[in-house]
């Protein structure tokens, strides 16, 4: 199973990126014989830093199942869209994609003992040696 993550130029329209995900899709899903298992639309969100004077970008992810020997022709394609600030394609094993909003994130645990999850007591550098 493979992921892969889109960012497109936010000016785009989400038909046109809509169609832009079924042209790459149908690369996998063709004569390779692979399956798009999920597609999330993320939406809009800031880049952490600018990729091609774009300061924000529109994100997607995407899981399928193909073989390797369609993944050359799919990545030539993505390389050459104009539209598509950055991509990555990875192996993944996990659950299929979720939307990744503040909202839906878990809260962090705070921890203000001075003790580490193991017991053990935790160095930390904000301290002044006595």
């Amino acid at each position: 199973m493979y992921e892969a993550v889109y960012i497109f130029k936010t000016e785009i329209a989400e038909e046109q990126i809509n169609e832009k995900l079924e042209r790459y899709h149908a690369l996998i899903t063709g004569e390779n014989g692979g399956e798009v298992t999920a597609t999330d639309h993320w939406g809009r969100r800031q880049l952490a830093y600018p990729i091609r004077k774009q300061s924000a970008g529109y994100y997607v992810v995407s899981q399928f199942e193909a073989p390797a020997v369609a993944l050359p022709e799919f990545e030539r394609l993505l390389k050459l869209d104009e539209d598509l600030l950055r991509y990555m394609v990875v192996l993944n094993w996990g659950e299929p994609t979720a939307a990744m909003s503040i909202q839906t994130r878990a809260d962090r645990k705070t921890d203000d003992d001075d003790e580490d999850d193991d017991g053990m007591p935790m160095i930390r550098a904000d301290r002044e040696e006595d």
